[in-house]
């Protein structure tokens, strides 16, 4: 199970395992009284990706988010995942209300081992950011105006085949 084998890539939509990763979610946002908002893109974002892997990415961006916000009032929860074509790159974003991402953490939460949560170990994001660049793709953070954390997910577009 942990021997390194090579990463088998498929030409696939974005938008499914985006689509899917909401679908799953959308039950416990509810229970945890998350508004929970996505947007998919309305063209298909073909990518080489590995989908399994590429759904693990998602779904630890959307946990993350879920979490950040537990302690904020139920009535500002707002969580958002959106599929778009950017330039010559697929992109998911997902962005929360949570508090944000400590400014002089920023450029550490994608560090193994490191974490803000009080019981997290740290490994979600490495492994997240490492599966991304695995792709060729890019995973970044920031954080907008007011209390908000966004993570983007870019993976560049495949090439169409003749």
């Amino acid at each position: 199970m942990l021997r390194k084998s090579p990463l088998e890539l498929k030409d696939i939509d974005l938008n499914d395992p985006a689509r899917e990763t909401v679908q799953f979610f959308s039950a416990l946002a509810v229970a945890r009284s998350v508004e929970f908002n996505s947007s998919v893109a309305p063209i298909p974002l073909r990518v080489r990706g590995n989908r399994v892997q590429i759904q693990q990415v998602i779904l630890n961006l959307i946990v993350n988010a879920l979490d950040a916000m537990s302690k904020i009032p139920e009535d500002q929860r707002r969580l958002t995942v959106v599929s778009a074509h950017v330039d010559r790159f697929a992109e998911v974003s997902v962005s929360d209300t949570g508090p944000g991402i400590p400014p002089d953490k920023l450029k550490e939460i994608f560090d193994p081992f490191f974490s803000t949560k009080e019981k997290g170990m740290g490994m979600g994001l490495s492994i997240a950011r490492t599966i991304v660049e695995a792709h060729g793709g890019q995973l970044t953070a920031e954080n907008r105006a007011g209390r908000c954390a966004m993570f983007r997910m870019r993976l560049p577009i495949a090439a169409l085949r003749k």
